[in-house]
Parts: structure tokens; C-alpha cells; sequence
């Protein structure tokens, strides 16, 4: 619900703020529209006010506000006196019945009577700006509060069933598997948009997982295919091998066709292998302690590491207890401690650590190895020719599906690293 919770609160905020931009405006127009009223109204009071003074000159000697809205005051003729227009100004008068000085509106203006000039001062009472602003904030606020209290209710109840189609296929997507032949039930809805998702994510998934289908048979069907005649010919070779009318050459030529072929052989077996890895086609898990699987593949090796003359020095700090197929385990770290074997120039020795979550792995070297392409396929470093550049490739393929880390470091020699989950109950 990520996306639409951060759409609705976008929504939401952009909402508020054309809300707040709009309140602003409404207050100043509203301002606005205030003095004009009052304005206008004291416009009318002033010329009421003149007339009653030319009907009653008696009120022209008023020039005090203590009983009632006006005041005249006699002023000398002068140019400033002639040129003086109508002033409208804000101030404070002193009220009765509040006890303190409260705001009004006076007007100011000049009017002429029987060749006298006099100045009248017109007030009226006007809208406290603070208690205005007062009473749009509360307003702005209650608004807020019910937008967001609908927002959250729109957003948990009603957008929520809307939506729910699309986050229940996000869920199974998650959930499915393309090895297993599980269907997705998709959720029932009326929108049309989910409807035509659905159709078009059906119709990927049955084509995906038809293609792996087919891929999956064509490997499988190609290798054994392979394997077959392969394996026919280097017995054929042998036997032709043991023939007493073969010369030294003849020999010689015999015995590099079936290294060949051996090492075509086993080139396809590695294939397939990297093949079924990919596919994730080992679903065989149980519990595997580490240290026992490095002792057998070290046991495995022996013969190998005697015949270059490698030692091999196995400590174990640490017991690893890994869930995952033994088969696959086993190829990871065979194929490691084997390419440090083969890579390792005679009279030496190879060190295996379990310490720490982590399995180590070291040989001796005195350059860094190209860390860009050195887990890709065909890649190889010497010129070993029963190498066929797939074993640190089949490796890598394996500690990425268990998600086991396996990189390499230079640091006095070659280091290849496996690192496991640290929640492990290993002792």
C-alpha cells in the first residue's frame, strides 16, 4: 500500500496547501470588501451629517465624540483647506461598554456653510482584524482536521477495497514459482483496469512458464543426447587403444582424441549442471554441517593434492550448520578447493578456515586476478589444459542461488570467501 498511501498523502497535502493559498486570499478580499462597506457607509453618514448642520447650525459647535458619532470643528480658508479631499484612516477610541480603546473608521472631510469652512470627523465601529483572524484560523483549522480525518477514512476503507485486486496479484506474483505448475487465482473484480491486468499477466505467466518448460526439456534432451555418442567413442578409442598393430604415433594421436573427448564430456556434464542451477532444479534441502563437507571433498582430493605435492591445512574455529542440497554444497566447494589445488605451483600448501559465518579458502599467488571476469564461464587464468572455465562459474552460480556471498581477495595469496547468514545456529 506504499504507493497509494504516498499518492493520497500527496494529494492530501497539495489539497491543504491550494486550501491555505485560497483562505489567504479570501481573508485579504474580504478585508477589502469590509472598508469598502464601511467606507461607503460613512460616506452616507458625513452628507446626512452636513445636512442636518446647514438645518440646525446649533451642531456645528459638537467637537467632541462623548455624545455621538461626529464632531465639526472650524477651520481658516487656505489653499491646503481648499485642495483637502476626503481621508479615510483607521484608529482607536476609547470605549464604554468594553472598557478599552477599541478600533473604528473615521472619515475627514471639508465642507463650506455660509462662507465658513468646517472640518467633520464621521466614525463607525469596525471588525477587530485579530478576532477576524482569530475566526478564519479556527474555520481553516476544523477544515483541516475533517479533510484529513475523510482522507484517512477514504484511504483505509474505501481506496483499500478499490486497490486490493491489484496488491493481492503483486502478493502471489511474489509467491510464484515458475518450477512448479501452481496456478494464480486472481481476485474478483468490476474495475476494468484490474480485469485487463489480470488477463495480460495470466497470458506472460503461462508463456513463461512454458518457454522454461521447453528450454528445461531442450537442455536436458541435448546433453543426454551428447553424453551418448561421447561416451561411445571414448570406449571405441580405448579399445582400439589396446591394439597390437598400432604404432607409437597412432598411439599417441589415440590418446590425445579421447583426452579430448573426455574433457568434451565432462564439459557438457559442467554445462548441464550450470543449466539445472539456474533453473533451480535442486530442491532437495537438508540440515548440512559445513565443516563435515569440506572434510569429505578434502578426503575426495587427496590423491590429487599428492601427486602435485599440495598440503592441505583444514582448521576449524567454528561448527557451520547450513539447510540447502548437499549436492550442490558439495560441487560449490569442490570446484574451489580443486581450482586452488590445480593453481598451485608443487611443494606448497593450500589453508582452509571456517571462522566467523565464513569459509575461507587460500592458495598461494603473487599477482591479483582479474576480480571483473574471474566467476564467468570459459574464463582461465594458466594454461591448464584439463580446465574447461566453468568450475568458478558453477560456484558462483550456487552461492548466489543460497545467497552465500562467495568473492575473492588478494591479500598474500588468493582468497576465496563464502559468507553465510549470521542467524545460523552454529557453534
Amino acid at each position: 500500500m506504499k504507493l497509494l498511501n504516498y499518492t493520497t498523502t500527496y494529494f492530501a497535502f497539495l489539497l491543504l496547501l491550494i486550501i491555505t493559498v485560497w483562505a489567504l486570499i479570501f481573508y485579504w478580499q474580504m478585508l477589502d470588501e469590509i472598508y469598502d462597506s464601511m467606507d461607503d457607509g460613512l460616506e452616507n453618514q458625513k452628507m446626512l451629517v452636513i445636512q442636518k448642520a446647514i438645518k440646525d447650525p446649533s451642531i456645528l459647535q459638537k467637537t467632541n465624540f462623548d455624545d455621538g458619532y461626529y464632531t465639526f470643528r472650524k477651520v481658516t480658508k487656505s489653499d491646503k483647506i481648499l485642495s483637502h479631499r476626503d481621508q479615510y484612516r483607521d484608529t482607536t477610541m476609547y470605549m464604554l461598554n468594553e472598557d478599552d480603546f477599541e478600533p473604528v473608521r473615521l472619515l475627514e472631510s471639508i465642507f463650506r456653510h455660509e462662507d465658513e469652512y468646517y472640518k467633520v470627523k464621521v466614525i463607525t465601529s469596525m471588525v477587530e482584524e485579530d478576532d477576524l483572524i482569530e475566526d478564519l484560523f479556527y474555520s481553516i483549522l476544523w477544515l483541516y482536521i475533517g479533510m484529513v480525518v475523510s482522507i484517512l477514512l477514504l484511504n483505509n476503507f474505501l481506496l483499500k477495497k478499490v486497490w486490493h485486486p491489484f496488491y493481492d496479484l503483486l502478493r502471489k506474483l511474489k509467491n510464484f514459482n515458475i518450477e512448479s505448475d501452481q496456478e494464480i487465482h486472481y481476485a474478483e473484480t468490476n474495475i476494468e483496469e484490474f480485469k485487463l491486468l489480470n488477463k495480460n499477466v495470466d497470458r506472460l505467466l503461462k508463456k513463461s512458464r512454458e518457454s522454461y518448460v521447453n528450454q528445461k526439456q531442450f537442455i536436458e534432451n541435448a546433453s543426454h543426447e551428447l553424453q551418448t555418442p561421447l561416451a561411445i567413442s571414448i570406449n571405441k578409442l580405448e579399445l582400439l587403444l589396446e591394439s597390437e598393430h598400432l604404432n607409437e604415433k597412432d598411439i599417441s594421436l589415440l590418446a590425445d582424441g579421447i583426452q579430448n573427448l573426455e574433457r568434451l564430456s565432462k564439459f557438457n556434464k559442467s554445462l548441464l549442471l550450470l543449466s539445472k542451477i539456474e533453473n533451480r532444479q535442486f530442491e532437495n534441502i537438508e540440515t548440512l554441517n559445513i565443516n563435515q563437507v569440506l572434510q569429505e571433498i578434502i578426503d575426495s582430493l587427496e590423491d590429487l593434492a599428492d601427486l602435485r605435492k599440495i598440503n592441505i591445512e583444514f582448521e576449524q574455529q567454528q561448527q557451520l550448520l547450513f539447510e540447502g542440497n548437499k549436492e550442490l554444497i558439495f560441487i560449490l566447494y569442490v570446484n574451489l578447493i580443486k581450482n586452488a589445488i590445480i593453481h598451485s605451483s608443487k611443494n606448497n600448501r593450500i589453508y582452509i578456515n571456517v571462522a566467523q559465518n565464513e569459509v575461507v579458502i587460500q592458495n598461494e599467488g603473487e599477482h591479483s586476478l582479474n576480480t571483473a571476469v574471474i566467476f564467468q564461464r570459459f574464463y582461465k587464468k594458466s594454461g591448464v589444459k584439463s580446465s574447461t572455465g566453468i568450475g568458478l562459474a558453477l560456484a558462483k552460480a550456487i552461492a548466489d542461488k543460497y545467497e552465500l556471498g562467495l568473492h575473492y581477495q588478494f591479500r598474500e595469496g588468493h582468497l576465496f570467501i563464502t559468507k553465510f547468514p549470521v542467524n545460523l545456529k552454529n557453534s
